[in-house]
């Protein structure tokens, strides 16, 4: 049985946090060209692309190119050179969303169907793997279940989300921003209007709920449920966050990386890693030190939870104590206005100078740097709202943002190294690396005959047996055929030039992975596909959002789960913006819709 190569897919933001991405563990990372990529404030140029390629082809990580976006017709030209750019450029796949792609012939990379697609049901998947897509990205909002079976109908790839932040709405069918602020999630504007605060109110105008984001989750984390998902058939895992910071990135693929390499430990006759090279030094990850508005899994069981962060909208942290008093400055505390003081969580509760702290509040989430940490009491500047019993966050932890920056990884592909020295002391070295490169580099060593074979012989494994860039050598067998035996005198100086020039004939030998090929499309895609940005009269018959996600439930309102007494009509008004909610029980689906006047 051939084994599956499993993929931890990272977003990139720009080159650096896409290295960053890779040495941590990547097997691959996404990033977006100058446009049409779904966050319109993660645009990179193509300089940076290729950059980003060539280091990740080392490894024989992959690099995607983002063209999610709507594509307007007369826009359809520009995005068409950017992809030959890119492609250009070394990009290994480009994750798309307008299926006009699917039919230019002179994109040959292979085509990813980007979840935006809004692929949740088997037929859907079939209409995307039809049109050519070597892999289609699912849904967030399904079940274990339904992952399977989507799966096991398709013969393409399957991606699936495990981590980051979660859109309230079926993906690439949420109008909410557009029709709130006039820019579209759509086009990589979305203004996050599902964290914004709303008011829950009834026909009658009665207020239900006040101040709160109602229509806020949680974040996904699924770091248990790698198996279940690869099981189920998905190989690549990828992590939400092409807006997020590198200390971010950093930190959740570590994290990620990890678990997927106890994964393939467990069963290695059946899974191994997508790409090459060992990860050594670095940080000790740990998501809960990272942003997140709290943790979920979502639908993936196939039944409800809470899901909602309408308390929290922004990132909390992780919970540390709960305070215990506040009290004026003490003399002699410098220029700080408050000393509070907490109860720890736990033991292993530790307090660092420049912390960031959060705390709920009837309003909202409010923030605060904690100036000075000294054990288990905070000196800061006034804080607006405190009290003694609020349960107290931390969101910023000073001194794991410092480990993440100073405790850098770095990635290294091995490389055995088979040494030959014959009379004349000639001298082929065979160079063979973890991934199947090799490269035989001669050299002709005009040099004296040593006097103590055995120190010579010592140096030259010494210095063979090193670090050249991002290859570390191993000399597994050195054979001398001199006669008597008689070692070159090698100095260590021409043995580490001897070193460098095998690594410079290795990076000149192709990486498999990193080549453009082209791949069959499974059919023709359609010669015009109208995916232009809907505006007024179209958007009244659509709803603004539809989701798994519930604020019956998340209240305790469901009539199906809770047996709550059905209510009348409820509304979500924001600013003055009334919108309507509806259930489908049917479906245990919520949709939103503007208010009929």
């Amino acid at each position: 049985m051939s084994k599956t190569a499993l993929e931890l897919l990272a977003p990139a933001r720009n080159v650096q946090t896409g290295i960053a991405a890779i040495d941590c563990g990547a097997d691959a990372v996404y990033i977006a060209g100058p446009d049409f990529g779904a966050r319109k404030a993660a645009g990179n140029s193509f300089e940076d692309i290729g950059e980003l390629c060539a280091y990740a082809h080392r490894f024989g990580a992959k690099v995607f190119v983002t063209f999610n976006t709507i594509i307007y017709d007369e826009e359809i030209e520009s995005a068409h050179s950017q992809m030959l750019r890119a492609q250009e450029c070394g990009a290994d796949a480009f994750i798309i969303r307008d299926e006009r792609i699917c039919g230019w012939e002179d994109i040959v990379v292979p085509l990813h169907a980007s979840t935006q697609c809004a692929i949740r049901d088997i037929q859907r998947a079939r209409h995307f793997e039809a049109l050519g897509c070597s892999r289609i990205i699912l849904e967030r909002e399904l079940s274990l279940q339904q992952v399977k079976e989507i799966s096991a109908a398709v013969s393409c790839e399957v991606e699936f989300f495990v981590h980051g932040a979660l859109c309230v709405g079926y993906s690439g069918e949420c109008r909410l921003s557009q029709y709130l602020d006039g820019r579209s999630a759509d086009r990589g504007e979305c203004i996050q209007a599902c964290r914004s605060l709303y008011a829950l109110v009834d026909s009658e105008g009665k207020v239900l709920v006040r101040n709160k984001a109602l229509l806020s989750l949680k974040d996904y984390n699924l770091k248990n449920r790698l198996e279940d998902l690869a099981q189920a058939g998905v190989i690549s895992f990828k992590i939400e966050g092409r807006l997020k910071n590198p200390s971010y990135v950093k930190n959740i693929t570590r994290d990620y990386s990890l678990a997927l390499d106890a994964l393939c430990q467990k069963d290695p006759e059946r899974w191994c890693r997508a790409s090459y090279g060992t990860v050594k030094g670095g940080f000790e990850p740990d998501s809960a030190k990272t942003f997140n508005r709290g943790y979920t899994e979502l639908w993936i069981d196939g039944r409800r939870g809470r899901w909602s962060s309408m308390d929290a909208p922004k990132s909390m942290g992780e919970f540390i104590g709960t305070i215990r008093s506040i009290r004026p400055r003490p003399e002699g505390k410098g220029n700080y206005d408050m000393e509070i003081a907490i109860d720890p969580a736990n033991r292993s509760v530790v307090l660092h100078n420049g912390d960031g702290f959060a705390f709920s509040t009837r309003d909202g989430v409010t923030g605060f740097r904690g100036d000075v940490c000294e054990g288990l009491r905070i000196f800061c500047k006034t804080v607006p709202d405190i009290y003694k019993g609020a349960r107290l966050f931390r969101n910023i932890n000073s001194n794991f943002e410092k480990l993440l920056e100073t405790q850098q990884c770095h990635r290294e592909i091995s490389v055995s190294l088979d040494v030959r020295i014959y009379k004349e002391y000639m001298i082929d070295i065979k160079a063979t690396t973890e991934d199947g490169r090799t490269v035989v580099s001669s050299f002709n060593a005009d040099v004296d005959t040593a006097e103590n074979r055995d120190r010579a012989e010592a140096m030259l494994r010494d210095n063979l047996n090193k670090r050249s860039g991002h290859l570390n050598f191993r000399l597994d067998n050195l054979e001398i055929g001199t006669p008597g035996k008689s070692m070159p005198l090698l100095s260590a100086s021409t043995i580490n030039s001897m070193r460098r020039l095998v690594a410079d004939d290795i990076g000149r030998e192709p990486f498999g992975s990193g080549q453009t090929v082209k791949t069959p499309r499974g059919g023709t895609a359609p010669e015009v596909s109208r995916l232009h940005l809907t505006t007024e009269p179209e958007s009244k018959s659509l709803p603004l959002l539809r989701s798994k996600y519930c604020i019956r439930y998340e209240l305790g309102m469901c009539p199906v789960h809770q047996n709550a007494p059905q209510s009348g009509p409820l509304f979500l008004i924001n600013s003055g913006r009334k919108l309507e909610l509806h259930f489908d029980c049917g479906k245990c689906e919520m949709s939103v819709t503007q208010a009929q006047k």
